[in-house]
């Protein structure tokens, strides 16, 4: 399987690797710093550098039977098993990720209700939430949010057993999917003071990383569920 260098730290932008299968479209590797699609977040793209120099474009990375896929075209000359490599990333695009997951643990401090739903993207992301009772304004959430933000409080993460999850079940926000339960681990990602919940996700190291954002708007999509839109501005 494939280390996951991004789970410890999501600042890294290169790393050398060295590929331990290859089949068209598709290439893995021993160890990985991109961030392979999941919990609501892209997967990464960029570059395996290849020994000559020359350059194998990453157009998404995903989750594969033998490890992480780095998924390029169908057509392109692979890289031997066994090849030593740099994988590089499009950092610009995974920074944008970063402050979008990591604003998005705000939302879910800033509206106190279940996440039935969410997607992460570059330009904006969203959240869907069973509001029950709750009447939820956009105005009021966008002052929220620019608040924890400007705050400017460290992120961080530690493991936790199976076991200390299913003792402490409160800690999982989203009311349809568990957290992966690989290795008998689970991640926690704590924003200090404000949010405490698994997530398997890449980060900002403080929440003022994250930048200005706004909430365009409140979408109904249902009896009791509400959707969550928020970019940057």
């Amino acid at each position: 399987m494939t280390e996951e260098l991004f789970r410890d730290d999501s600042y890294l932008r290169e790393c050398e690797a060295t590929v331990t299968a290859a089949s068209p479209g598709k290439v893995i590797l021993n160890r990985t710093l991109f961030y392979p699609t999941g919990g609501g977040q892209p997967g990464d793209t960029g570059v395996l550098v290849l020994p000559d120099g020359s350059e194998l474009g990453i157009t998404n990375t995903v989750n594969d039977a033998d490890g992480i896929a780095h998924l390029c075209d169908e057509g392109a000359a692979l890289p031997a098993p066994g090849t030593k490599l740099t994988a590089r990333l499009d950092w610009d695009r995974r920074y944008l990720h970063m402050r979008m997951h990591s604003c998005m643990h705000l939302l879910c401090a800033a509206v106190p209700c279940g996440v039935t739903g969410g997607q992460i993207g570059a330009e904006k992301s969203r959240l869907d939430f069973d509001i029950g009772d709750h009447v939820l304004d956009k105005e009021q959430i966008t002052t929220e949010l620019n608040r924890l933000i400007a705050e400017d409080k460290p992120l961080s993460h530690r493991w936790i057993t199976n076991e200390e999850l299913d003792a402490a079940p409160d800690l999982v926000r989203t009311m349809s999917v568990q957290p992966p339960r690989a290795g008998g681990r689970i991640r926690l990602m704590e924003v200090e003071g404000i949010d405490l919940q698994p997530c398997g996700g890449t980060h900002v190291a403080r929440t003022g990383e994250i930048g200005k954002v706004a909430v365009t708007k409140i979408e109904n999509k249902g009896k009791r569920n509400r959707r969550v839109n928020v970019v940057f501005v």
